[in-house]
């Protein structure tokens, strides 16, 4: 079924939106909204697509008679002419970036190699890069640096991370239990000197074994994760004012400002302070 460009497919039960690169969105304008706990997202019909990605806290949503539950690293898309608006009040801890968008006029060509479809509710496999590709646009927006092409690209770039769930990074449900102890021992220790050889020392585990089927669950390995978790703290702690870089690098588990600075680049694609020169603007950045 065609939807003002691009086609909705059913599958099982599930709304996906499929898009040809050959024939790219047209980005509209799109924003960070950060919660003080009061109000709720307005009740509305508007003409373009809406895609939101709940970067901290929960958000609770409505489209026509469905209703969705929203958590952190959690996508939506609002179709175009539908009615939605907000299930519940704001929770005082949410933020999330959100970008319109149109697909193109008429059908696309999919089904091929260079086709996707993303999910109406996603879990994206990698939702810091999904992020960075958030901020990367406002901070553009905010530049004054705009480009159709650019912007479009973009775009399709969140859409297909949408695409990419974390279930298709493979695993059975023994593995995937696994792999989330192994998630959240990182969590609980990731200010602490610990390698993939501590964390099967403390889970019973081979240490080969254990990197093997985490791999395989998650898609990245564990000293991967261990970098992306410390980096999430960082993160975190740069959205504050009270620490300089080096004290950032050091409370969230790097002994190297100067390695955390190499480690932070790689991943986010900016250093950690025009990270935090892009969050503060992004507060008040509407486009």
């Amino acid at each position: 079924m065609d939807t003002k460009g691009g086609q909705i497919r059913h599958e099982a039960g599930v709304e996906t939106l499929c898009l040809s690169l050959s024939r790219p969105v047209e980005a509209w304008q799109g924003g960070l909204f950060v919660s003080i706990g009061e109000g709720t997202h307005p009740t509305r019909v508007i003409d373009s697509f809406e895609l939101i990605f709940v970067s901290k806290g929960r958000l609770a949503m409505f489209e026509e008679d469905r209703t969705f539950e929203l958590n952190e690293g959690q996508c939506l898309l609002l179709w175009a002419g539908r009615r939605h608006g907000g299930a519940r009040p704001y929770d005082k801890d949410l933020s999330f970036y959100w970008i319109h968008f149109m697909p193109p006029k008429g059908r696309s060509p999919v089904g091929g190699a260079f086709s996707f479809c993303t999910p109406q509710v996603a879990a994206p496999a990698r939702p810091e890069y999904l992020s960075t590709l958030f901020r990367r646009f406002l901070d553009d927006r905010e530049r004054g640096v705009k480009s159709v092409i650019g912007d479009s690209l973009m775009v399709m770039q969140m859409l297909f991370e949408a695409s990419l769930s974390r279930s298709q990074a493979g695993g059975n449900e023994a593995g995937q239990a696994l792999a989330g102890r192994i998630q959240g021992f990182i969590d609980e220790h990731n200010t602490e000197p610990i390698a993939t050889s501590d964390i099967a020392r403390a889970m019973g585990y081979n240490e080969d074994y254990l990197g093997r089927v985490f791999t395989h669950t998650t898609g990245r390995t564990i000293t991967q994760a261990i970098h992306l978790s410390r980096l999430r703290l960082a993160k975190r702690l740069l959205q504050g004012n009270a620490m300089n870089i080096n004290q950032v690098a050091m409370h969230s588990g790097f002994n190297d400002p100067h390695y955390f600075r190499r480690l932070f680049r790689r991943y986010e694609g900016l250093t950690p302070a025009a990270f935090r020169k892009l969050y503060a603007r992004a507060h008040i950045n509407r486009y």
